[in-house]
C-alpha cells in the first residue's frame, strides 16, 4: 500500500489515478498542436497554459495539503506529466508546470514552517514562478565544483556568481539558487558548504540572458550572472553547508518525470505516423501496409511500452520509501530514448511531409532530443548502474 494512499484499496487508488488522467486531458487538450507550433514559433511562454493547469489545481499535485495541494506522491506525479506531455506540446506544455512538481522540494522536506506558509501556496496557484539556479557553465554535472558564493554578512548573505541553462529566467519572480557557502578547497569533503536559498529574482542584481536552442523554445533557458545580490537569512532553507544533500531528495522523482514525458512525446509522435500511414496511398495502397513501415513503428511501441513499466516501477518504489536509484535512472535512459527514437521514425514514415512543420513531428523530435542530455547524461546513467548495480569498478 502506497504511503500516499493509506486505507485505500487498490481498485480505489486505480479511480484516483484515472482522475487525474481525465482532468488534465481536459485542460491539455484545450491546447491543441497548433497553439504549440505558434509557440515554438514566437517563443512566447506559454501563459494561457501554465494559467489553466494552474486554475485546475495540478501545480500542486504533489504538495501538501495543508498549503493547498493534493499531497499525491511520484506515480501520481508522472500519470500526470506523461498526459501533459501527450497532447502536441512537447516539452515546452511538460516544462512549464514540470518545475513545479519537484523543484521546490527542498521547501517542503526543509523549510521552516514559516517559510512552507510564505512560499508554497504561491508556487501552488501559479503566483509565483521559481527559476532554478544550479548548473554552472565550469561545473557541469559535478555539481560539488561550483563557484557561485554566498558570503555571509549581518543579516543575510551577498551572493556573486553565474549559471547556465536557468529555465524560466525570463518569466520567473523568484529563484532557487545553489551556492557555495564555503569553499570547495577549504570544505572537509566535497559535498559540504553547499546552501539552498529560495529568493526574489531581483533583476537589478541578476542579469538574466536567454540562449536560443534547438527546442523547447516557448519556456526559455538562460546564463544568469549575479552581482552582489544580497539574499536575507530567512531565505536560507534549512541548513548552511547541507544543501547538496537536499537537492539530492527531488533527483529520483525527476528521473522519472522526464522518461515519462520523453514517453508521451514519443508516443504523440507514433500516433501521428500510424495515422499518416493508414492515410497515405502510394502505388495504389496505404504505406501502411508495407512492412518496411509497420514494422519500426510496432518495434517503436514496444520499446515505449516497456519504458513506461520501468518508469511505474520506480515510481511505486520511491511512494513506497524503498531505494529505486536504478530504477529511476534506467527508466530515464530507456524512456528518452525510446521517446526519441519514435519521433525520429515519425519523421521518416512521413518522408518530405515529416520534415514539414505543419505535420508537427519534426517539432517533438527536436522538443525530446533534450530528454537525453538532461538532466543527466546517458553515460553517468550507465557508469551509475555499472557501479551500483554490477559492482564494477567506478570508472571516473
Amino acid at each position: 500500500m502506497s504511503k500516499h494512499h493509506p486505507g485505500q484499496t487498490p481498485e480505489q487508488i486505480e479511480e484516483t489515478r484515472a482522475q487525474i488522467r481525465e482532468g488534465v486531458r481536459a485542460v491539455a487538450s484545450r491546447f491543441d498542436a497548433d497553439y504549440w507550433l505558434a509557440r515554438d514559433e514566437d517563443g512566447e511562454f506559454p501563459r494561457e497554459y501554465h494559467r489553466a493547469m494552474a486554475d485546475a489545481g495540478w501545480l500542486g499535485i504533489t504538495m501538501p495539503e495543508e498549503y493547498g495541494g493534493a499531497g499525491l506522491g511520484v506515480t501520481e506525479a508522472a500519470i500526470m506529466m506523461h498526459e501533459v506531455a501527450s497532447h502536441g506540446g512537447g516539452m515546452a506544455a511538460t516544462s512549464s508546470v514540470h518545475i513545479n512538481l519537484f523543484g521546490p522540494h527542498p521547501i517542503v522536506v526543509h523549510g521552516t514552517p514559516e517559510q512552507k506558509a510564505a512560499w508554497i501556496p504561491g508556487l501552488i496557484a501559479g503566483k509565483d514562478q521559481c527559476a532554478f539556479g544550479f548548473t554552472e557553465p565550469d561545473a557541469g554535472l559535478n555539481t560539488t565544483r561550483i563557484t557561485t558564493f554566498a558570503e555571509k554578512v549581518p543579516g543575510g548573505y551577498r551572493v556573486n556568481g553565474r549559471k547556465v541553462w536557468t529555465s524560466t529566467g525570463q518569466v520567473a519572480n523568484k529563484i532557487m539558487l545553489l551556492t557555495r557557502t564555503t569553499k570547495y578547497e577549504d570544505a572537509k569533503r566535497p559535498t559540504d558548504g553547499i546552501s539552498i536559498f529560495y529568493t526574489d529574482l531581483d533583476r537589478s542584481k541578476i542579469e538574466v540572458q536567454r540562449i536560443p536552442k534547438m527546442g523547447r523554445k516557448a519556456v526559455d533557458s538562460n546564463a544568469i550572472f549575479i552581482d552582489d545580490l544580497f539574499i536575507p537569512d530567512e531565505h536560507l532553507i534549512g541548513q548552511e553547508g547541507k544543501g547538496f544533500s537536499y537537492i539530492l531528495d527531488s533527483l529520483n522523482p525527476e528521473r522519472v518525470l522526464i522518461a515519462v514525458e520523453a514517453i508521451g512525446i514519443g508516443q504523440d509522435a507514433l500516433r501521428r505516423a500510424t495515422q499518416y500511414a493508414k492515410e497515405r496511398v502510394v502505388f495504389d495502397r496505404p504505406i501502411g501496409q508495407n512492412q518496411g513501415i509497420q514494422h519500426p513503428l510496432a518495434e517503436r511501441w514496444m520499446y515505449l511500452e516497456a519504458a513506461w513499466l520501468m518508469a511505474m516501477k520506480a515510481a511505486e518504489l520511491y511512494d513506497n520509501g524503498k531505494p529505486c536509484g536504478a530504477e529511476a535512472n534506467s527508466a530515464k535512459f530507456l524512456g528518452a530514448r525510446a521517446g526519441y527514437e519514435a519521433a525520429e521514425r515519425a519523421i521518416f514514415t512521413m518522408g518530405g511531409f515529416g520534415y514539414a512543420k505543419e505535420y508537427h513531428v519534426e517539432r517533438l523530435f527536436r522538443e525530446v532530443a533534450v530528454t537525453r542530455i538532461a538532466p543527466i547524461t546517458e553515460q553517468l546513467i550507465m557508469s551509475f548502474i555499472a557501479e551500483k548495480v554490477l559492482d564494477l569498478p567506478k570508472s571516473y
